[in-house]
């Protein structure tokens, strides 16, 4: 499994694509819609914290729940790319790339949280070294 959270697919893959959005919020004409830039930012950026925030959870069911809220966030950035698409913010092939991302981590997410669902909960997380 992973011991870090760097370690985990989602999360890499989150953390392209809050750099994707970096750029699209670097536009001028986005710049200037001051509401879609920090509401796309931090929703890419809740993806990465709450997938970091889960892994360091102590049980499988509260990292679930973190994933449920990354996942969500996935969500609520590609509700946003529409947004920015019909103001001009992001060009259509971006769109194209950066909203495939979203759907790419939902998935993963989904498949991640299903593998710990099928795991028996313990009072510590399955797979992570044990900390003492």
């Amino acid at each position: 499994m992973f011991n870090r959270f760097e370690e985990i697919g989602a999360w890499q893959e989150a953390r392209q694509l809050a750099n994707a959005i970096r750029v699209c919020r670097m536009r001028a004409v986005a710049k200037k819609d001051f509401g879609w830039d920090d509401q796309i930012g931090r929703s890419a950026l809740s993806i990465m914290a709450n997938i970091a925030e889960g892994n360091d959870a102590k049980t499988n069911t509260k990292f679930i729940n973190f994933l449920g809220y990354a996942k969500r966030s996935a969500a609520e950035v590609a509700s946003h790319l529409y947004y920015g698409l019909d103001q001009g913010y992001v060009i259509s092939a971006e769109f194209t790339a950066v909203f495939a991302s979203t759907r790419k981590i939902g998935a993963m997410i989904a498949k991640l949280v299903t593998y710990l669902r099928s795991c028996r909960e313990n009072s510590q997380r399955i797979g992570t070294s044990s900390k003492t």
